[in-house]
């Protein structure tokens, strides 16, 4: 490998990560600590790593690696977005396969979660960033690279999650594990 490869491929490694922004909806406590229970059950039934107890969250947009100067400008303009109030029931437990995740979720998705991701990505998209193609499936990542899919406990009793607003959020990655930190908060 010639040197000046070698100095690029170091310089590469020494260079952090981009910080990924998503928003999302953030459990309160005690739905959080709920939510750990449940994948504390899973973890029993299915392996895996089961997700920190202030990492719980449901996605409503991940936007990816966003440099500094736009996550701030983005930051400043969610406080004046408005979300659409609403509640669902988190009622069943899913998978993803190819990914080794366990989820909790809604079994069907209320009109107002729709309608609030569907005004999120509305007031994305023009900003340059791209919605994905596929259809919206609201649920909470409770675990990760577990070995057995087909494993997944009963269903959890259901609890309902009422929700005000969405949040901005940074995910950093430190020693291999993510950390997030609330960047912006909707008007609610």
């Amino acid at each position: 490998m010639p040197a000046s490869s070698r100095s690029d491929v170091h310089a590469a490694a020494a260079t952090p990560a981009r910080p990924r922004l998503f928003f999302a909806l953030w459990p309160g406590p005690a739905l959080a600590a709920t939510l750990a229970d449940w994948a504390a059950q899973a973890q029993a039934a299915c392996g895996g790593r089961a997700m920190r107890l202030d990492t719980l969250h449901l996605t409503l947009a991940f936007l990816g690696a966003v440099d500094a100067e736009r996550a701030a400008a983005l930051a400043a303009a969610t406080a004046r977005q408005r979300a659409e109030p609403g509640s669902f029931s988190l009622d069943r437990y899913g998978t993803f396969a190819r990914q080794g995740i366990v989820w909790a979720g809604p079994t069907l998705v209320p009109p107002a979660l729709q309608r609030t991701h569907d005004a999120l990505w509305n007031w994305l998209e023009p900003l340059g960033f791209a919605r994905p193609p596929q259809a919206f499936k609201p649920h909470v990542t409770l675990l990760r690279r577990a070995p057995r899919l087909d494993c997944a406990p009963d269903a959890p009793p259901p609890v309902q999650w009422q929700y005000r607003r969405y949040v901005l959020v940074q995910s950093s990655p430190q020693n291999g594990v993510a950390h997030y930190r609330v960047l912006a908060r909707s008007a609610g």
